[in-house]
């Protein structure tokens, strides 16, 4: 019986395909613009389909063979197969994060920047600047340093195609084009593109807006609805405790319990014998008129003569 299992799975082990026999192997190239498709490494595929969309990184040494570029990474994206050629797309680059931490000091200053830029033909990138001056430096010169060269990226880029961005980023020329802008501000240690970042292509800075303008709009929206609403509440509330505000009393009053209420509304009625029942005097000092009013009031007999009045009052 063992030795048919044994015969079994052997033969199917020569029936298993092997996965890696499958697999080819694929030449990565850098762009057409302005690289000439260079050849810049080798992954292994079973088809086109589980190439697309690759990224593929490399420092700039191993790119250009420049040593002093050793620290920054490229990033390309596969976005076609012909044959055995998977062509890609430039997607920007970065700095490594050890290399930027050896840059800044404590007794120097940092101006950084966000700034997103649409070439001449319409692609979106995100370029991030960073400044280090010799010195530390106050608020407002980093932000004079900082508008400068965001106002020179901007004038740069909008008159440059997206190869010509690419080669300035990384031949160093957009960094030496932003140190002589704000050198006169403030001197300058270093100055570093130190990531770029492909948002998106086809865009006509024109004829719309783009995604990141759109989604920026949109929490712009969102944020001055809530601040209406909260405004809106507040003063609902406010309106609300003046209104209540004349009637606290009244509250208060009717909150008490009845039984204290009544003795104080039937406090004068119990005085009314006692104010009555006043000294003779005070009658005999009144005329009969009065004195048959009082009696009147009392419910007595107004009849007789005036000492038989008096007398009725002080029963």
């Amino acid at each position: 019986m063992a030795k048919k299992i044994s015969v079994k799975a052997r033969a199917a082990a020569r029936k298993q395909r092997d996965k890696w026999k499958n697999k080819t192997w694929y030449t990565i190239r850098a762009p057409r613009t302005p690289w000439d498709f260079k050849k810049i490494g080798e992954t292994l595929g079973e088809s086109d389909e589980h190439i697309l969309g690759r990224v593929y990184e490399m420092t700039q040494q191993e790119f250009n063979g420049d040593f002093t570029k050793m620290h920054v990474i490229l990033r390309f994206r596969v976005h076609e197969c012909v044959g055995q050629d998977a062509l890609t797309t430039f997607i920007g680059h970065h700095h490594q994060t050890d290399h930027i931490r050896r840059q800044i000091r404590r007794y120097r200053g940092k101006v950084d920047d966000v700034v997103d830029v649409v070439s001449t033909d319409g692609y979106l990138v995100r370029l991030k600047p960073l400044i280090i001056t010799q010195k530390r430096v106050q608020t407002s010169v980093k932000q004079a340093m900082r508008a400068k060269a965001r106002e020179m990226i901007i004038a740069f880029s909008s008159k440059s195609t997206y190869a010509k961005i690419q080669t300035q980023i990384l031949d160093g020329t957009l960094e030496e084009e932003i140190r002589k802008a704000v050198k006169p501000i403030y001197p300058v240690k270093s100055v570093a593109i130190r990531k770029s970042q492909l948002l998106q292509a086809g865009v006509v800075a024109g004829n719309g807006k783009t995604l990141d303008e759109i989604h920026s709009e949109e929490a712009r929206s969102e944020a001055e609805i809530k601040a209406k609403k909260a405004a809106a509440l507040a003063s609902a509330m406010e309106d609300e405790e003046d209104v209540s505000t004349p009637s606290i009393i009244d509250a208060a009053e009717a909150m008490e319990p009845a039984s204290e209420k009544a003795p104080a509304e039937k406090a004068p009625a119990k005085k009314a014998p006692a104010e009555e029942a006043t000294p003779s005097a005070d009658y005999d000092s009144m005329k009969v008129a009065e004195l048959k009013e009082l009696l009147k009031a009392a419910g007595k007999p107004v009849s007789g003569k005036k000492a038989d009045l008096i007398a009725r009052l002080n029963e």
